[in-house]
């Protein structure tokens, strides 16, 4: 009986023991572990830093010659000689073509000669205004003497010759005013011999084909002998002879969005980036239509590219990048972290309590990523990213801080 009791004494001690050594090792890291609160929700939080914003927007396009023209004959004729070829560079005024057009040359030469049967017609109207007026003032001296002979003796002369005196005069002065007409109208027509002959002259200077910038032949319709019609007609067979493109300077068409119009200003340099030659070129907004297209919502806008090596070639695809805000330096937060009501934004402040604080700001630029506040918010506070509408004001958080994801460049 007596070892029996030792016994359950000795197997007590010992679950004390156990029990003691558990506690020991244990019993800490039991009571160390806190009791996690329900009513506590997490909330992703970025902190208010200064930092440049900056809004871009690339756009894409072809390069097109400055100016580019289908030069025609102004005059229906044959291909006499043709003196450039694809890929040749010309200078302004440069003789591309020579054309052959015998019955032009037939009427320059009849216009020639009507103009020198003209200058002799008015030459011979001009003698004869000049004998008819000595005419005129001989009767009319006589006729005047006469007159006062015998207005100082009436009957000294008779009235018979005082009569042909007289009619003599007027004859006299009706055939200087003949010849003044005569001369006048000869004159007329030495002026319509004159410019026919000038016409027939130009139509002449025509058949010289010559080029009407500096460029480089892109096209070429035509070979020596061929007859070209006349570009002025409404003949569907009249080709160009040449075409020739400006590319020493390129437009580079862009199709602007219509939320970027108001930054478009003329003269902006902007960095073009030419993906076939993986170089960059400076070019300049140089003009756009300053109107929105009803269609694509776009505005049709040109930026001028300089291809002073000629590297850059027509069709060429680019890409241009268009700073349209910029703020060097300001307090930005992420655009998640914004609640817009009509004009008004608010932002989930998270205070020195851990509480949800709404504030009012006033922003300024805006990227893709951040937008500046201009005020309501201070360096180093604490905004709510995303889910405004999970939390309510006073409310309790645990605030977890997102990466700073850097600078707030797009």
């Amino acid at each position: 009986m007596n070892r029996k009791r030792t016994y359950l004494i000795a197997a007590g001690a010992l679950a004390l023991i156990i029990l003691a050594v558990f506690f020991r090792l244990f019993g800490k890291n039991v009571r160390a572990e806190p009791t996690e609160d329900s009513s506590v929700t997490p909330a992703a939080v970025a902190i208010v830093k200064r930092a440049p914003i900056s809004n871009k927007i690339t756009l894409s396009g072809d390069f097109v010659p400055f100016q580019e023209v289908d030069v025609h004959a102004k005059v229906s004729g044959y291909i006499r000689k043709l003196y450039v070829d694809v890929g040749d560079h010309v200078k302004t005024g440069q003789l591309i073509a020579v054309l052959e057009v015998p019955e032009l040359n037939a009427q320059l030469q009849g216009a020639q000669a009507a103009a020198r049967r003209s200058e002799d017609s008015v030459r011979r109207a001009k003698s004869d205004l000049s004998r008819a007026q000595s005419l005129y003032v001989a009767t009319h001296l006589d006729y005047t003497r006469l007159k006062q002979a015998s207005d100082a003796r009436p009957g000294l002369i008779a009235q018979q010759e005082l009569d042909d005196a007289e009619a003599k005069d007027k004859e006299a002065e009706g055939q200087v005013s003949a010849d003044e007409a005569a001369f006048s109208e000869a004159q007329n027509q030495l002026g319509v011999a004159i410019a026919d002959q000038k016409q027939f002259s130009a139509m002449s200077d025509y058949t010289r084909i010559v080029a009407p910038f500096d460029g480089v032949i892109t096209r070429r319709n035509v070979d020596t002998g061929a007859l070209v019609q006349a570009g002025t007609g409404s003949n569907a067979q009249g080709l160009p002879v040449v075409s020739i493109a400006q590319t020493d300077l390129f437009r580079l068409t862009l199709p602007v969005p219509e939320s970027a119009v108001p930054s478009i200003h003329l003269g902006t340099t902007v960095t073009v980036h030419v993906q076939a030659l993986n170089r960059d070129f400076e070019g300049k907004v140089a003009r756009f239509s300053d109107a929105v297209d009803q269609q694509t919502r776009t505005m049709h806008t040109e930026v001028d590219v300089r291809n002073k090596d000629g590297s850059l070639v027509q069709g060429m695809y680019a890409e241009v990048a268009l700073n349209l805000t910029n703020a060097q330096s300001g307090l930005a937060v992420p655009i998640q972290a914004i609640t817009r009501n009509g004009s008004k934004a608010t932002v989930l402040v998270v205070n020195s309590q851990d509480r949800i604080e709404p504030h009012e700001v006033q922003l300024g630029v805006e990227g893709a990523n951040n937008v500046q506040i201009l005020s309501g918010l201070n360096a180093n506070d604490r905004v709510v990213v995303g889910s405004p509408g999970d939390f309510q004001a006073g409310q309790h958080v645990a605030p977890k801080i997102i990466a700073d994801s850097g600078e707030a460049q797009f």
